[in-house]
């Protein structure tokens, strides 16, 4: 899968100044408008990372699911050093050098891109859902599982009960920068957040889709444990 050059990992910027300035470029480039293709995605790639203990090294791990059929189609892994401090609202640069190369491992590039993490709801408007849509062109949003910014109510009870994301403040208005959504009734929301090239309702849907059983979307769910289990054989 072809990225474009500032995806090179050596080009990469290794102090917060630098990442911020890239950070700010690269979110112009971010599309809030739909392609429409979320709704026949057949090939849906969960993202996700793990850090060994010392945090030198990372693993990324890609779980492409087809959510007609729920069957795995295709994973992918890649282990990096980590070379970008941890910087909250900079985790992309740790993270962002391993999964683009599981995603250049896959035999076919995935529909959507389902993030472990944020898309607009961060600080800037930029979170690792939006840095690897524009960086992959790819349909992406985010799926996490604590608030990074903003305020919320609690969504109701049920499977599918939603409550809008606000970031801002009275004086200066307030936005909405994602959703608060109830995979499953009785368990701990989820908080969703466009990337780049999706609609907000849209995420919704998929990620209830992919969210039949558990909490957290399949895709995350499998990715996961794909990147425990790659960053236990490269540390051996």
């Amino acid at each position: 899968m072809r990225t474009t050059g500032q995806a090179a990992p050596g080009a990469w910027p290794r102090d917060e100044a630098e990442a911020l300035k890239v950070q700010d470029e690269l979110r112009t480039l971010v599309s809030h408008e739909s392609v429409g293709a979320l709704g026949g995605a057949r090939r849906v790639a969960g993202l996700d990372v793990a850090y060994a203990k010392d945090e030198s090294v990372v693993a990324g791990a890609i779980a492409v699911i087809d959510p007609v059929t729920g069957e795995v189609a295709e994973t992918s892994t890649a282990t990096r050093p980590v070379e970008f401090p941890y910087i909250p609202g900079l985790l992309a640069f740790r993270e962002v050098p391993a999964l683009l190369d599981a995603l250049d491992r896959l035999t076919a590039p995935p529909d959507v891109l389902v993030c472990d993490g944020y898309g607009i709801a961060h600080p800037r408007r930029f979170g690792l859902a939006c840095h690897l849509g524009v960086l992959t062109g790819l349909p992406s949003f985010g799926v996490a599982k604590t608030a990074f910014v903003g305020v919320f109510d609690e969504p109701g009870p049920r499977r599918g009960d939603w409550s809008p994301l606000l970031d801002g403040s009275e004086e200066v208005g307030w936005e909405e920068v994602g959703r608060v959504l109830r995979t499953q009734a009785g368990v701990k929301p989820v908080f969703v957040s466009t990337g780049h090239r999706v609609g907000l309702d849209e995420t919704i849907e998929l990620t209830l889709r992919l969210a039949t059983s558990y909490r957290l979307p399949e895709t995350t769910r499998q990715a996961d444990r794909l990147s425990r289990s790659a960053l236990a054989v490269a540390k051996a």
